[in-house]
């Protein structure tokens, strides 16, 4: 399996923590327990068909798709601030060769004076981890 969400994340992760200050999960969080925060989520690695080969090397790419929340609670700014961060982290996907398929503010239902943004990014790695647009 070609596997570069540490990778992926580690890199992000940093750069968001050094600029914002900000907790990073690569686990789905329903209730951050420190904001600002950010979830990078792999949510599917498949086989990329088109670039299947025979035996040995089945796998020469798949096909990758991260979800990404970003959680603030600041007072009197909270959606400017997550727009902010969601602005970085969108930059540095789109920097590696990622696609951003989706982005959506959504209500928090169990907390409204958190705000939440939604994004899906979508790409396709090889066994170098050459990242190529879908």
């Amino acid at each position: 399996m070609i596997d570069v969400e540490s990778f992926l994340f580690n890199q992000i992760a940093g750069i968001l923590r050094f600029q914002y200050n900000v907790y990073v999960s690569g686990e789905y969080v329903d209730s951050p327990a420190k904001f600002p925060a950010v979830t990078i989520v792999e949510i599917n690695n498949g086989v990329f068909q088109k670039m299947r080969t025979a035996a040995p090397n089945l796998e020469n790419a798949v096909s990758l798709t991260y979800e990404v929340n970003v959680y603030t609670n600041s007072i009197g700014y909270k959606k400017s601030e997550a727009k902010k961060i969601l602005e970085t982290i969108d930059n540095e996907f789109s920097n590696m060769g990622f696609t951003r398929t989706m982005c959506n503010p959504v209500s928090n239902l169990q907390d409204a004076t958190i705000y939440r943004i939604v994004a899906r990014y979508e790409g396709i790695a090889d066994r170098n981890f050459r990242i190529y647009t879908n």
